[in-house]
């Protein structure tokens, strides 16, 4: 099969000097912290996004931000591509590497360096999992918000460049609106701290710029992070509708009223009947789909809420609900959602898309999804974070069928047209990689792309960081 996304050539006087760069990154770093040999350099040829692999010229895997700033210097010096590589869960293929870049992974930075309960922050190395800092401070009450379904592997400084999300994103947002600081390596090696434990920073709002920049502005190597204090109770409740439609109607109307529930989650038909089959979570197996939808707080202000919820969803034909009634339960309808996506792993190779739409348009971009999957002869399980529009579609197809395989991956370029199309974006939380890429001027005019390469380029002028991703390789201002 032909590639249908192409990458940068490989700058052919970094592959000439091969032996060259290894041997002084040998100098660089101690052994255990630069990979090399050809052999050992295959897992990291590609990341979540397994249709494109390409094979790293090395991977340094650096203990510390003085070891981060070293490498980006070098490389600096000497226009070396770096890609940065978190836990390699990227869905976009934003950890891809080239034949010519030196993969710098954050895996050894793995510490929690404090915990500050007084200013409800804590202060972590770039390769601590997302978990990770729920279960160091749940003890004492208190957690972090962003959750997403790989929260048990991904990592902070991932978490950071894709401004990931989550099922409890709904109320407590996403990686930007609980991120207070970061210690930065730039492209020079230079080391800057943006923001901190105050609530607000003098100056520009440089912060919410690195958020979300796909490790194209710099390498974060530590993260202060916004603990929240654990709510006083929560309660998950199932919904279930004869169709997608009636439950995209019931989740646009619950917003509409104000109501903000903790978190509410969409499956499809065959979404639950994957996740049921996994997780035996007591999903309702006769409904074409099903809404989870979390509220918390006391015991008075969960049943008032739910009140209100349950009378929307009658409004809206709802056939079945059920409220968990144990902590056990509540952990099990959690454990079939977060599964969803290697649950469907299971029985098929698939695409996971990542669009937003408006909650008004959300019944709508529901049943013209299910069509396109049904034009290329495909099969779609629709899984989502419902309450914020952000849908992640996943395409059923044969891996080892080419022509399945340009299919699925035509179909998910026009979901994503599609979610633009009515008044939504290319990604919430998987950012843009090389997959959404060059859909980029579907979203954006060219004034608005130039704008934000400006930006870029200010910050790398030569372009080495993450090279290939996130703007069309034509019409760069810089490459």
């Amino acid at each position: 099969m032909v590639e249908a996304i192409s990458f940068l050539a490989p700058r052919a006087d970094v592959l000439a000097r091969r032996k060259e760069i290894v041997a002084d990154l040998i100098d660089l770093l101690p052994p255990e912290c630069l990979i090399h040999e050809a052999r050992e350099l295959v897992p990291f040829e590609t990341d979540a996004f397994v249709s494109y692999r390409r094979i790293p010229l090395a991977v340094a895997l650096p203990r510390s931000t003085a070891e981060v700033a070293a490498v980006m210097k070098y490389c600096h010096r000497y226009g070396i591509p770096v890609v940065p590589r978190g836990a390699g869960t990227s869905l976009s293929g934003g950890a891809i590497p080239q034949e010519d870049a030196v993969v710098l992974g954050l895996s050894k930075m793995n510490r929690i360096l404090e915990i500050d309960f007084a200013n409800r922050a804590a202060v972590v190395q770039a390769g601590v999992t997302n978990l990770n800092i729920s279960e160091s401070v749940s003890a004492d009450g208190f957690f972090y918000a962003p959750d997403p379904s790989s929260q048990l592997a991904c990592t902070i400084g991932g978490n950071i460049a894709m401004n990931s999300g989550g099922a409890h994103c709904l109320k407590y947002g996403v990686t930007t609106n609980n991120l207070l600081g970061v210690k930065m390596v730039l492209v020079d090696g230079s080391v800057i701290e943006l923001g901190g434990k105050a609530l607000d920073a003098a100056g520009y709002d440089l912060l919410g710029l690195v958020c979300g920049s796909e490790g194209q502005l710099g390498i974060v190597t530590e993260a202060t992070v916004r603990l929240i204090a654990k709510p006083e109770g929560s309660r998950p409740v199932l919904f279930g509708f004869d169709t997608s439609e009636q439950a995209g109607a019931c989740v646009s109307e619950v917003i509409a009223s104000g109501i903000i529930p903790v978190a509410i989650e969409f499956m499809d038909k065959p979404a639950i009947e994957i996740c049921e089959a996994f997780a035996h979570a007591g999903y309702p197996l006769d409904v074409g789909a099903l809404l989870i939808v979390e509220v918390e707080g006391s015991e008075a202000e969960m049943d008032l809420m739910l009140k209100n919820v349950v009378e929307i969803a009658r409004r809206h034909a709802v056939k079945t609900v059920r409220e968990c009634q144990s902590a056990a339960e509540a952990a099990l309808i959690w454990k079939g959602r977060k599964s969803a996506f290697g649950a469907t792993g299971r029985i098929a190779d698939y695409i996971c898309m990542d669009g937003t739409v408006p909650l008004s348009q959300l019944s709508y971009v529901l049943q013209k999804t299910s069509e396109i999957v049904a034009h290329y002869g495909l099969r779609v399980a629709n899984v989502f974070h419902a309450g914020d529009g952000n849908m992640h579609p996943l395409i059923l197809f044969n891996a080892n069928d080419p022509e399945e395989s340009a299919k699925a991956e035509a179909a998910g370029m026009d979901i994503l047209r599609l979610c633009v199309d009515a008044g939504g974006c290319l990604t919430g939380e998987h950012g843009v990689g090389i997959e959404k890429r060059d859909l980029m001027r579907h979203q954006y005019a060219e004034v608005d792309l130039a704008q934000m390469m400006a930006v870029r380029s200010a910050f790398d002028a030569g372009w080495i960081l993450n090279p290939s991703k996130v703007f069309p390789l034509d019409g760069r201002t810089a490459a």
